[in-house]
């Protein structure tokens, strides 16, 4: 492990020369993928666009072209660790050859569906790209060293070295995501324990406490749903999904040229058009037979119910109508049944689902909410931050910590250090310090940053998104840094950070209910 005070110096490798194209994309004008966006918006594009296209390609590799079915149809359903995905596809049948989303418009032969893909809800599982790299030992476009590796300059020349350089993708599903320290950011980075040096070689990384280039490494969220979608991005970035996948062209595939305007419109109107949601659970069966709503046909009319601020909690409702915790009502119907195997299963969801709408959560240490609001404790429920109904994101824009992106001793009142359920091995530690704002003198340990590489304010550290939750079970592990393996790390990690307290029977109905949207 490098564990490097960024006043100092890190050993310089023979990638040292870097150093200058990091320093010069710091100081070069915005990279403009659209002119809608607002100067503040685009501020992060000076180190990481260009960054990522100036890093280098594995050319062995890129012989190898991504799989791709002939078509996506109207409606389809793949296996999945639960039992079944759904999906609904609105442009459906999509002839796959004729539709941007899945043409290689970059130069390193990644598409869109590289790292979205049905089987796992249009998102990655760890379980899915294992497979990838067993059936194409590690060459696959989705294991690009670009981002796919702990470093751009990790080595991939031998199938050992791939599988130790995409060690985290292959175990979390987890792509780097190199962001520069925001000019006139209120904080500063002390000092970083990385496993890989990627953040302490001014090389790659950090070139000084306040500049350079910040590796954190998270999940891709899935091209699906998206019409419930409140921000674009863990840490809410991308002002548009037109700016995104121009970025994630230009980004993630290392397109020179962005994608044409007619592209564009294509890639935005097939993934606008997906509606995913778990359409069977083993045992259980069909999600939406005898009384319940399960599955991603009910999503339709749940789409065109939808509206910014939908029960919204804090006061962000647009029609001021009041919130209410029972957020899911899918398995409503299934209350009651008589005992067999499968109505035993059937009963385990609508109890979980029961737990989440009810179960009362003293929330407290939550920044964006408890800071916000200036309250110690909110007492809540799950539905006080997943509240969009029958789909479980927050409705509004609401970046928050709940603990997630924290690192160092667990202290559950005060909101910080790494709960016992999460594993955060293999992620680096950054130890920062506010130098001036509100927090001047605050000091936090983190595995990411979240907002605060954006906004560039102390108040945004470790903030991020809630995701939308339907499809869940189909891309493990949990969390933008995959730090739950399994939905039982996910309910252990709430009960722990908020002392919920909940029975073991409300822990296996909770998850079954989560294992079924």
């Amino acid at each position: 492990m490098v564990h490097s005070d960024i006043r100092g110096r890190c050993p310089r490798t023979r990638f040292a020369a870097r150093s200058a194209i990091v320093v010069g994309l710091l100081a070069t004008t915005a990279f403009s993928s659209s002119g809608a966006k607002a100067a503040a918006d685009t501020d992060w594009i000076h180190g990481a666009i260009q960054a990522l296209q100036r890093m280098p390609h594995d050319p062995a590799a890129e012989r190898t072209k991504q799989t791709t079915p002939l078509a996506i149809p109207p409606s389809s359903t793949d296996r999945d660790p639960s039992g079944a995905i759904g999906t609904l596809n609105a442009s459906g049948p999509t002839v796959t050859k004729d539709n941007a989303f899945f043409q290689d418009l970059g130069s390193n032969g990644r598409t869109c569906f590289s790292c979205h893909q049905p089987q796992n809800g249009w998102g990655i599982s760890a379980d899915s790209v294992q497979s990838t790299f067993q059936k194409t030992d590690g060459n696959a476009p989705i294991f690009r060293p670009v981002d796919g590796a702990v470093c751009p300059t990790a080595n991939t020349s031998s199938s050992a070295a791939r599988s130790d350089a995409y060690r985290l993708l292959l175990a979390k599903g987890l792509f780097r995501i190199g962001l520069p320290v925001p000019a006139g950011a209120e904080f500063r980075i002390d000092s970083v324990a990385d496993p890989y040096g990627c953040n302490t070689d001014p090389s790659t990384g950090l070139v000084t406490p306040s500049s350079g280039i910040v590796s954190v490494y998270r999940r891709p969220l899935p091209s699906t749903n998206l019409g419930f979608s409140n921000a674009i991005m863990w840490d809410g970035r991308e002002p548009t999904l037109e700016s995104q996948l121009i970025d994630a062209t230009t980004g993630h595939a290392q397109a020179a040229v962005a994608p044409s305007a007619e592209q564009v419109a294509q890639i935005v109107a097939f993934e606008s058009g997906l509606l995913t949601a778990q359409s069977s659970v083993t045992v259980a069966g069909d999600l939406a037979s005898d009384g319940a709503a399960g599955g991603p046909d009910g999503l339709k009319a749940t789409l065109a119910a939808f509206f910014q601020g939908i029960n919204d909690p804090l006061g962000g409702n647009p029609r001021g109508t009041a919130f209410t915790s029972n957020v899911f009502t899918l398995y409503d119907g299934w209350a009651g049944l008589k005992h067999d195997i499968r109505n035993d299963s059937r009963g385990a969801i609508q109890r979980g689902e029961t737990v989440f709408n009810t179960k009362p959560i003293a929330i407290s240490g939550v920044n964006g909410i408890n800071d916000a609001l200036g309250v110690p404790t909110l007492n809540g429920f799950c539905g006080t931050c997943h509240d969009s109904p029958n789909v479980g994101n927050h409705s509004v824009k609401l970046p928050i910590n709940i603990g997630v992106a924290n690192a160092g001793p667990f202290d559950a009142a005060a909101g910080t250090g790494a709960a016992p359920a999460l594993d955060i091995a293999g992620l680096p530690v950054f130890n920062v310090s506010c130098q001036t704002g509100a927090q001047q003198g605050a000091t936090y340990k983190v595995t990411d940053l979240g907002r605060a590489m954006i906004s560039g304010k102390c108040a945004d550290i470790g903030k991020l998104k809630g995701p939308i939750l339907r499809g869940l079970a189909s891309r493990a592990p949990f969390f933008h840094n995959g730090a739950a393996r399994t939905l039982d790390d996910v309910v252990a990690f709430y009960d722990q950070r908020f002392g919920i307290h909940f029975t073991d029977q409300e822990k296996q109905d909770l998850v079954a209910f989560l294992n079924s949207l």
